[in-house]
């Protein structure tokens, strides 16, 4: 974690870019970020762009492409996705009243995009595309159109399917339309004949344990109404529309306006932060200099989306993965040249990465330079194997218990373009994915094996963007019950969740385990379950000496938190009660000597502490539900 001169953490503060960039879309494309903003570029082309190397910093690089031909007068809201060495920018032109969703196609991110001479939608007002990839490969388009027939008139979302990045099935399905009054854009809309019009709008759709979620922001960005939230289903082939969270009155948008701080947060997109474990919602927000750039750290708890702002104050840059020195491979069978690693040896090339800890998440960008037919691109850990075949088109994937595996890569799986590997290790569990499309092969992991081995084998390879951050994510997807836990009590894995039930009555149900980061992030979700009727629940930070000597505690009953570290201690009242058994994310941060205490992403309180312990504890008396434990070195 970067720190100051004073030792401290470093930090962040909105906005991260303070001039126009409206509408943003952030791309991360080989451990490097480009940023996309709707309308004309300082040039007289169109869609500025923005580069970043950790979200926070940001340079002004160009834009994207020229004007249409047609000179239409307007273009928004352009959105890119990456494929087998393609870049495909989707977004909407026309005159306000006319619009339609258009893509151009580049072989680099940082502009050069031509228009593909397509027209993807057919109604009369389309905008905010955006593109989602399932986990069988699936494509989807959403974006938002008008519904002039609806209970509540105005702009709504619709999902089509992609038969390729050029051309849609034309069988729009609605998604997510106006029903509630916080999505009011004009009550009574002249160019719409001054009916009451709603807007729903700026979709951004993410896949978490079977559920998909479609971010979207809604109403006018000049009422204190407006806002992002989020709608759910449980499949993407649903006919009902999805389930929205917010009502706007007893259940808020999840990024609203904040009035004299912040004005009209919307339009957002979602990106990974620089460790590939923490996600942040990017958006943009009024000031003088129009709608600029603000990012915030946002998460999952239970069937819910939060989002930790909009923040005014400063936050804590985005955790950083692992420096991988590649430089110390020079003379040994690779050459590093342009922030690529190239294998150079005839017959075999290794690259070994050092494992810090049994649980980690890596991620590189690889590439074949000259692919042969008797070529291999391996990866090795421990008795386990990736092996990827250029010519074959699949990753044979073999586990320590013998089993074997395999991805099949896309019928034109270009050897010679970039792709993605990553690679999530959570104990004796690996999980592998190529290319980012949710395609994933699970094996059994040597456990033990101290280092990961990248090996060419009779071809030329390129390797980019390693990034490697130990620590483990636990979703409880599998009925298995994960070895890391030591539980007091009787536990059990049912519908993604672990739920732990004490001895008796009295007891305290706990889950404990090994904390081996000098500084850590540690992030549970937990429910109330019967402990919002019998006592407590919470985090524990545990000494093998001394025992307790941090805890982050929860009374329902009282409606309060209790943060304590060495005795120092902090009472904290909820920012609102408890609901049955909705799931909240407790959250430690242990970093520059001293512990942060955060409750659903909102800080609660920051104590000196500077002591190593080893275990960590999940607690509730009587009885313990968690869906998801993350704990990641920073």
């Amino acid at each position: 974690m970067p720190k100051n001169l004073e030792g401290k953490p470093e930090t962040y503060l909105n906005p991260v870019y303070p001039h126009s960039f409206p509408d943003p879309f952030v791309l991360k494309f080989r451990g490097e970020y480009f940023a996309y903003c709707t309308g004309d570029a300082d040039d007289g082309n169109l869609f500025g762009i923005l580069h970043s190397e950790d979200l926070v910093n940001w340079v002004y690089i160009g834009s994207a492409m020229e004007p249409l031909a047609s000179r239409p007068p307007f273009y928004w809201a352009p959105e890119i996705v990456y494929d087998n060495g393609k870049f495909y920018l989707y977004y909407s032109a026309g005159n306000e009243i006319l619009m339609e969703i258009r893509v151009a196609v580049s072989d680099r991110p940082d502009g050069a995009f031509v228009d593909a001479g397509v027209r993807l939608t057919r109604e009369e007002f389309a905008i905010d595309a955006h593109v989602f990839i399932d986990d069988d490969g699936s494509r989807y388009l959403f974006y938002a159109t008008d519904f002039l027939e609806h209970s509540h008139i105005g702009t709504g979302t619709v999902v089509d399917r992609l038969i390729d990045w050029k051309t849609l099935a034309g069988t729009p399905r609605p998604v997510s339309r106006a029903k509630y009054d916080w999505q009011v854009y004009d009550p009574a809309r002249k160019e719409k004949g001054g009916v009451r019009w709603h807007t729903v709008e700026g979709p951004t759709v993410l896949k978490r344990k079977g559920e998909y979620f479609e971010m979207f922001s809604g109403g006018n960005w000049q009422n204190m109404s407006y806002g992002v939230s989020f709608a759910v289903t449980d499949s993407m082939k649903s006919t009902d529309e999805w389930l929205q969270f917010s009502d706007g009155e007893k259940i808020l948008p999840i990024v609203q306006t904040i009035p004299d701080q912040v004005i009209g947060p919307g339009h957002n997109s979602v990106v990974r932060g620089p460790n590939n474990r923490e996600l942040y919602c990017v958006y943009h927000r009024w000031t003088e200099a129009g709608r600029v750039l603000a990012i915030d750290r946002m998460d999952f708890a239970g069937d819910r989306i939060f989002v930790a702002g909009p923040t005014t104050t400063a936050q804590p840059l985005p955790f950083r993965p692992v420096e991988i020195d590649s430089e110390k491979t020079s003379g040994s069978g690779w050459l590093v040249s342009d922030g690529e690693l190239i294998s150079t040896a005839a017959n075999k090339c290794e690259f070994g990465v050092a494992l810090v800890n049994e649980s980690f998440l890596f991620e590189c960008t690889f590439r074949f330079l000259d692919p042969i037919e008797q070529g291999r691109f391996t990866v090795v850990k421990g008795k386990t194997r990736i092996e990827l075949s250029p010519v074959d088109k699949k990753a044979a994937i073999s586990s320590t218990d013998g089993g074997v595996s395999e991805i099949s890569l896309a019928p034109d799986f270009d050897p010679l373009a970039f792709h993605l590997m990553r690679i999530d290790a959570v104990g004796d569990r690996c999980r592998v994915m190529i290319d980012n499309i949710g395609q994933m092969a699970e094996m059994r992991s040597d456990r033990s094996a101290s280092e990961l081995l990248l090996i060419a084998e009779r071809v030329k390879i390129s390797l980019s963007a390693l990034e490697l951050t130990p620590g483990f994510e636990e979703l409880f997807e599998s009925d298995e019950m994960p070895t890391r836990f030591r539980l007091e009590g009787e536990g059990r894995i049912s519908d993604g969740r672990l739920m732990v039930t004490g001895p008796d009555a009295s007891a305290i149900a706990r889950a404990v385990f090994s904390l081996s980061f000098a500084e850590f992030e540690l992030a549970v979700n937990l429910s109330t379950g019967e402990a919002s009727a019998y006592g407590s629940y919470g985090l524990e930070l545990l000494d093998s000496q001394i025992g307790t000597r941090a805890h982050l505690t929860a009374s329902p009953q009282g409606m309060a938190i209790n943060f304590e570290a060495d005795g120092q201690r902090l009472l904290i009242d909820l920012p609102n009660a408890f609901v049955g058994n909705e799931f909240r994310q407790f959250r430690l941060v242990q970093q520059a000597g001293q512990l942060s205490a955060y409750l659903d992403g909102i800080a609660l309180g920051v104590l000196p502490f500077d002591k190593n312990v080893v275990e960590a504890a999940i607690f509730g008396t009587r009885s313990l539900t968690m869906e998801m434990v993350r704990l990641t070195a920073i």
